[in-house]
C-alpha cells in the first residue's frame, strides 16, 4: 500500500464517510423492522417509538455502567434537551410515515434532510459550504426528486410525514454537531438514549399505549439494538468531519433501503429510481474524493 493510499484511509473525510455509511446500514435494517411492525403487525407507531428507544437504553446499560455518571456531565443541558425533543418528534413522524408508505418512497422524501442541514450549518454553525458541497447536496436532492415524482397522481399528503421528520432530524443533527465540539461522542449518545425514553413514554400514552408480545417483542428488541448502534455510529461520523460534508453520504441510505424493502417486502420501485440513485451515489463519491484530496494537500 503506497503513502497516498495510507493517507486516504487515515483521512478524517474518509473516516467520517465510513461511519455514516455504517450508520446507514444499521438504520436500513431498523426501517425494515419498523415497517414490519407498523404494516404487517399493526403495532401503534407511538408505542413502537417508545419500546424501540426504551430497549436501546436497556441494551446500552453496560456502556452507561462502564462510563458512570461522568458520561452525563455537561455544561449544555438545554442543548441536549432541545436536540432530543427534535429527535423524538422526528421519530414519531418517521414511524407514522412508515405505516403508510413503502420504505423506498419514505427514504426518498427524508433525503431532503441534507438540504436543511447544509443551510443550517451555514446559518447557525458558521461552517464553510463551498461549491463542491453545494453541488453534491443539490445533486443528491435532485436524484431524490426524480425518484419521488411529487407531481404524479400517486403522491399523497401522508408522504409528507417523512419530510417533516427530515426537518426535525436536520435541526437535531445540527445541534449534535455543535455539541461534538465540546462533548465526547459517548456523552452525546447517552443523553439521547436517556432523554428519549421518558419523552416517548408520554407520546405513547397519549397515542394509546400497547405492550408488545410474541414476534412484536422480538422485533422491538432488534430495533432497540440497531438504534443504539446506529446512533453511536452517527455521532462518530459528525465528530470526524463537518456536518455539511458527511451529510450527503446519508443519501446512500436510498439504495440500502431499496434493497432491504425489495428483499423483505417485495417493493419494486419504478425505473426512475435507478437514475436518481446514480446521481446520489456519484455525488457522494465525488464529494468524498474532493475532501480527502483537499486534506492531503493541506497536510
Amino acid at each position: 500500500m503506497n503513502q497516498s493510499s495510507v493517507s486516504l484511509l487515515r483521512s478524517r473525510a474518509v473516516i467520517g464517510a465510513g461511519f455514516m455509511v455504517l450508520a446507514g446500514i444499521a438504520f436500513a435494517g431498523l426501517n425494515v423492522v419498523t415497517q414490519w411492525l407498523a404494516m404487517t403487525l399493526g403495532f401503534p407507531p407511538a408505542s413502537t417509538a417508545f419500546w424501540q428507544y426504551g430497549f436501546a437504553l436497556v441494551l446500552s446499560l453496560p456502556l452507561l455502567y462502564r462510563l458512570g455518571l461522568r458520561a452525563m456531565r455537561t455544561a449544555y443541558p438545554m442543548r441536549h434537551l432541545i436536540r432530543v425533543l427534535l429527535a423524538a418528534f422526528g421519530v414519531q413522524a418517521w414511524v407514522m410515515g412508515l405505516a403508510t408508505v413503502p420504505i423506498w418512497q419514505a427514504i426518498a422524501l427524508v433525503m431532503t434532510s441534507p438540504f436543511f442541514i447544509i443551510v443550517g450549518a451555514r446559518l447557525f454553525l458558521g461552517e464553510t459550504v463551498g461549491r463542491d458541497r453545494w453541488f453534491a447536496t443539490l445533486t443528491g436532492f435532485i436524484g431524490a426528486m426524480i425518484i419521488l415524482q411529487p407531481w404524479s397522481d400517486a403522491f399523497t399528503y401522508q408522504a409528507l410525514l417523512p419530510v417533516l421528520s427530515a426537518l426535525l432530524w436536520g435541526g437535531s443533527s445540527l445541534i449534535m454537531k455543535n455539541l461534538t465540539h465540546y462533548e465526547a461522542p459517548e456523552t452525546v449518545t447517552v443523553w439521547l438514549l436517556v432523554l428519549l425514553t421518558p419523552i416517548n413514554a408520554g407520546l405513547a400514552v397519549a397515542g394509546g399505549f400497547e405492550v408488545p408480545h410474541g414476534l412484536a417483542l422480538w422485533l422491538l428488541l432488534t430495533a432497540g439494538l440497531l438504534t443504539a448502534i446506529g446512533q453511536y455510529l452517527l455521532t462518530l461520523a459528525y465528530n470526524a468531519a463537518d456536518a455539511a460534508y458527511v451529510q450527503p453520504f446519508d443519501d446512500l441510505k436510498l439504495p440500502l433501503n431499496v434493497l432491504a424493502g425489495w428483499l423483505v417486502f417485495g417493493y419494486a420501485p419504478s425505473g426512475y429510481l435507478w437514475i436518481g440513485a446514480l446521481l446520489i451515489l456519484g455525488a457522494s463519491l465525488f464529494l468524498m474524493l474532493r475532501e480527502a484530496r483537499r486534506e492531503t494537500a493541506a497536510e
